[in-house]
């Protein structure tokens, strides 16, 4: 008999089709290797990220919008998807894929109904009761954590844990992205929880090579899934 994690996993293909990536890249330009964000995600992308959240919540409306389309340009040559946070007017005028929204956001519903259904929708999630929300509102997917300790997490309280996340990925239909203090000796535990992939900033963008760190991690987060499902199909 399959277990939780693996029956999570047979839901209606099309609920999941627009999400095909593994590494969730979040955009901090204060760490950009460089202090050149464009030429950081640029290398990134080059490395095999294929999702980008733009994160600058500083930044007033034209200088976002400004921003948002340069980076439209460079995920689009790289066949790469942008989401941008929060701004549900900038991604529309950008061009962009879709919208990442906070607890602050408004309702992922009311998000699909401004975007139409075929853009993304991811949610920023801390416990179970906000990824069943972002669920039943419509969210293609969701970002859980922190998972482990990270200081730019700090001020929002401990970090969850991997139980937590194991809990929440075995009740949640759409993908899980683990987030906080993840890299390279801890992404098999994330993905044994049942993480569909991992959400990134520093450890990409702040790395003095952000394509390698890129490719490293990547290539790590999609051998830690292939075994895990072989395993998976050897219990079921």
């Amino acid at each position: 008999m399959p277990n939780a994690t693996a029956m999570r996993k047979s839901f209606p293909a099309g609920m999941r089709a627009a999400v095909d990536f593994r590494l969730y890249l979040i955009t901090d330009r204060r760490l950009a290797s460089g202090g050149d964000l464009l030429s950081a995600v640029a290398r990134a992308l080059s490395g095999g990220v294929r999702a980008v959240q733009l994160r600058e919540k500083d930044l007033g409306g034209r200088e976002l919008l400004e921003l948002a389309r340069k980076m439209r340009d460079l995920t689009s040559r790289h066949g790469a998807k942008l989401l941008i946070n929060d701004r549900v007017d900038i991604a529309l005028a950008a061009g962009a894929d879709g919208v990442h929204l906070g607890e602050s956001s408004i309702p992922p519903q009311e998000a699909r109904r401004l975007l139409g259904p075929g853009k993304l929708i991811g949610c920023s999630t801390h416990g179970a009761e906000q990824l069943a929300a972002a669920e039943a509102g419509g969210a293609d997917f969701a970002v859980f954590g922190p998972v482990y300790f990270t200081p730019s997490k700090a001020a929002y309280g401990p970090p969850l844990g991997v139980e937590a996340l194991r809990r929440a990925c075995a009740s949640s239909r759409i993908p899980v992205f683990a987030l906080g203090g993840i890299g390279s000796r801890n992404i098999n535990e994330v993905v044994a929880a049942g993480a569909d992939g991992i959400a990134m900033i520093s450890a990409v963008l702040a790395a003095e090579d952000p394509e390698t760190a890129a490719s490293e991690i990547n290539r790590s987060v999609n051998n830690a899934i292939s075994r895990h499902r072989e395993g998976q199909e050897e219990l079921s």
